[in-house]
């Protein structure tokens, strides 16, 4: 069963109190988002590492940008990495996924917060929200944000790609995920043990691909959900759209065991990388 939760179920001082000497690293992983990449980074660290430290570090992973992603990131606070420049013994593959994994190389924590570049309605207790399962629930290893989601005047429109991709996927092949609002949502949070030991799409997959393989070998109680409020982001064209729900439909129907004729081993259109903890 995926408990869910609300972001003020926790005030910030029981979570410092929680967290004791666990670390926490924010992740943001960023592809040409300079207009929007530093309001993320200069709010989260003003509010949670330089007034109350609920986070170790704040770390960009620049994924291929072509615009000022990387400088505008590091003069707001956050340390930078750019995605082929980490571990280039491995190679590089252009992606969200490919950024996230690269992230279990430059960071430190224990936990690891996921966070888009991209977000234009939102607030900081989106992190501490996402903590709160991981800091006092046992057992909950993965926690995934949920939200009211806008597009255009309407409140609740947003998310095209889960309503009409994932959750049918998830309602007819993962039942016991049937419970999650938004499997896709950026805003995430894991333990490094468990993000470590997951093979990771490197393309638009990545989320849902982590809830499956989590539900596969640690349950659906591993899971958590915590309702976020409010998000706003910048939206995608249908055409890009489509090529992110091809990835994820592919990813889901071979998790299930279903050919499609689409493969996501490495060298093939959207590789996957293998669980961090066995690269050398």
């Amino acid at each position: 069963m995926i408990r869910t939760f609300h972001w003020d179920d926790w005030t910030l001082d029981a979570l410092m109190a929680a967290r004791r000497e666990t670390t926490v690293s924010l992740v943001v992983p960023a592809r040409n988002e300079a207009a929007t990449v530093g309001d993320v980074v200069t709010r989260v660290r003003e509010r949670l590492v330089d007034t109350v430290r609920l986070l170790d570090e704040i770390v960009v992973i620049d994924s291929d940008s072509t615009d000022d992603t990387s400088a505008v990131a590091a003069d707001a606070g956050a340390v930078v990495h750019r995605a082929a420049e980490i571990r280039p013994d491995l190679g590089t593959h252009p992606g969200k996924g490919e950024a996230m994994w690269k992230s279990l190389f430059v960071t430190k924590g224990e936990v690891l917060v996921f966070m888009d570049a991209d977000l234009l309605d939102w607030d900081t207790h989106f992190v501490p929200g996402l903590l709160g399962p991981l800091l006092t629930t046992p057992g909950v290893d993965l926690v995934k944000g949920f939200y009211e989601r806008p597009l255009g005047d309407a409140p609740y429109e947003g998310g095209r790609v889960t309503e009409l991709v994932a959750r049918p996927l998830i309602s007819l092949l993962f039942h016991d995920l049937a419970g999650l609002h938004q499997p896709l949502a950026g805003e995430w949070a894991v333990r490094r043990s468990l993000f470590e030991s997951l093979s990771v799409p490197t393309g638009y997959a990545v989320e849902l691909a982590a809830l499956i393989d989590t539900a596969a070998t640690r349950g659906a109680e591993a899971i958590a959900q915590v309702d976020l409020g409010r998000r706003a982001h910048r939206h995608q064209s249908l055409r890009d759209l489509g090529g992110m729900a091809r990835q994820i439909m592919a990813m889901a129907l071979g998790r299930a065991g279903v050919a499609t004729g689409t493969s996501t081993a490495e060298g093939a259109e959207w590789p996957e990388r293998p669980p961090a903890r066995e690269v050398a």
